[in-house]
């Protein structure tokens, strides 16, 4: 006897306007949570990054956590 599937078959760009407003609405239910942020870097761009922060004497991490404090609020 096999498992019920949670996959359900169709277009994802077909999907309802009560899945988008769902989607929008997780956003809002997690504000008070940790996120992990993950994005790939080429090599040149990673140690350029790495050194500025160095020299700035701070991490990678506080470096960008410094400028998403920066931007407007949406």
């Amino acid at each position: 006897m096999s498992k019920p599937s949670i996959l359900s078959a169709g277009r994802p760009s077909a999907r309802t306007d009560k899945a988008k407003a769902a989607t929008l609405a997780s956003l809002a239910d997690d504000a008070g949570g940790m996120k992990r942020v993950n994005f790939e870097l080429d090599a040149a761009r990673h140690a350029k990054l790495k050194v500025y922060a160095a020299r700035q004497g701070k991490s990678i991490k506080e470096l960008l956590t410094e400028y998403v404090d920066s931007l407007p609020d949406a």
